[in-house]
């Protein structure tokens, strides 16, 4: 069976794979664990946990189907009383808490959960260290925590110009594992400087990444997003990803060409996100560029589940 790693954190990673789960492949998730907002970035500053908040995804996308409906109503439930303690955490951030306390540690509780919900494939982290995502803007400024990334309390049409981890991380020993066992390893879709390249600066990947014998596939974002990627096209994202991860090129690019509902394309403008567009430049970065129709048929930018998952189980 085909081995499958997906590397990267957020609800694209969740659309990617639900739709993976159906086809016959090993499938490993790897996520982030540098988040620090949020019911997840409580949780870490109070109990010194890895915040849970993406490997809780990843187990409900990977869930057993028949359970799935109720697991994800009850799994993202926040708990909405502005006089509780218990006020914006989310209920799936909690059990995952609760089963790494009973275990003795996050992966015993990772384990557990993956059990109990019987899920398809392995949910990893990228490290077990606990570290920070700090980010440099063109400007000199220094941004410090994923969550001041994700939302940015500064000018958010400022680029950066540079990711790292402090303290520094190391790749976790079974996550380096999968990936050195992979016949394909995919990045993306998600937040770039958020969620996917903090995954590429843990110490080691980059050696892994070379290492690997697995053909590497990269997918580009929908949108845009100010803070992170406004004004880029396909090819800066891309590029990006080929710098952190110190690959050359990419043997895949997966990237929408559809031109999306204008409708939708509006309400989107309002948060100042655009659709990405798949340039010329982009077939510098990879062997074979892949291209389609690739939006749900939802209301939100989102990839389709079926037919991402399709493409990738075909290569």
């Amino acid at each position: 069976m085909k081995k499958v790693v997906r590397i990267g954190g957020g609800s694209g990673g969740y659309t990617l794979l639900r739709g993976l789960k159906a086809f016959p492949l090993d499938i490993t998730a790897v996520f982030t664990s540098f988040d620090s907002g949020g019911s997840a970035g409580v949780l870490r500053d109070e109990f010194g946990i890895l915040p849970p908040g993406d490997v809780r995804r990843g187990l409900l996308a990977l869930a057993d189907e028949g359970q799935a409906e109720i697991l994800r109503e009850l799994f993202n439930y926040r708990f909405d009383n502005g006089n509780s303690s218990l006020h914006g955490h989310s209920f799936g951030n909690l059990f995952l808490a609760a089963l790494s306390s009973i275990y003795g540690g996050e992966m015993e509780g990772i384990r557990k959960a993956s059990e109990l919900l019987n899920i398809k494939g392995k949910v990893l982290p990228v490290s077990l260290d606990k570290s920070h995502v700090h980010a440099m803007l063109e400007d000199g400024t220094e941004i410090v925590g994923e969550t001041n990334i994700d939302i940015p309390k500064h000018d958010g049409n400022l680029r950066i110009t540079k990711v790292f981890l402090d303290p520094l991380a190391t790749i976790y020993e079974e996550t380096e594992k999968a990936i050195r066992e992979a016949d394909l390893i995919v990045i993306g879709p998600g937040d770039l400087y958020s969620s996917l390249i903090p995954t590429l600066a843990v110490s080691g990947m980059k050696e892994v990444l070379s290492a690997s014998k697995a053909k590497k596939v990269a997918i580009c974002n929908l949108m845009t997003k100010w803070g992170e990627t406004h004004g880029f096209a396909a090819s800066d994202m891309i590029k990006e990803l080929l710098h952190y991860s110190g690959l050359h090129t990419f043997d895949y690019v997966i990237c929408n060409t559809q031109k999306m509902n204008p409708r939708i394309a509006a309400a989107y403008e309002r948060e100042k996100k655009y659709p990405m567009e798949c340039d010329e430049a982009l077939h510098r970065y990879a062997k074979k560029v892949i291209t389609g129709d690739l939006f749900s048929a939802s209301d939100i930018a989102r990839h389709d589940s079926e037919k991402i998952a399709r493409i990738i189980s075909e290569l």
